[in-house]
């Protein structure tokens, strides 16, 4: 398992997957940066030299924001949103949607699992809340 950019890297599989891995790079970036250290795409991660790792290790640091530095300006990004108080900025606040989608129906990966409410229905139940409550 090669180790890049503070990532390990799955040593099974192609160049052009593995640094996929790596955040901020995706399948063009990885297209592109193989391209430029000219590196084969069908090579597997574990069979790169130690030389073209640390060639595609400084291209990435001198051409791309990966990492720690990108994820630190996301956060950043949002925290300001949140700090004057946009709609965007509201909206991850209260952790629904940003862009656009609707919210009466779906949105359960932002919202989270149901929460039911409502009235009780079963008889039993509903005499149980009489007494007790």
């Amino acid at each position: 398992m090669p180790r890049m950019m503070g990532v390990d890297i799955p040593g099974r599989k192609r160049v052009e997957y593995a640094l996929r891995y790596i955040h901020g790079i995706g399948p063009k970036r990885a297209a592109d940066i193989l391209e430029a250290c000219k590196v084969e795409p069908a090579k597997k991660a574990d069979d790169l030299t130690p030389d073209e790792i640390r060639a595609l290790t400084e291209y990435i640091q001198e051409n791309y924001r990966v990492e720690g530095d990108l994820r630190r300006e996301v956060s950043q990004n949002v925290r300001r949103l949140i700090s004057i108080g946009s709609y965007r900025g509201l909206r991850h606040r209260r952790g629904l949607p940003c862009r656009g989608q609707r919210t009466k129906t779906n949105a359960r990966t932002r919202k989270g699992s149901k929460k039911t409410v409502g009235a009780v229905r079963d008889k039993s139940a509903r005499s149980a809340m009489k007494s007790g409550g």
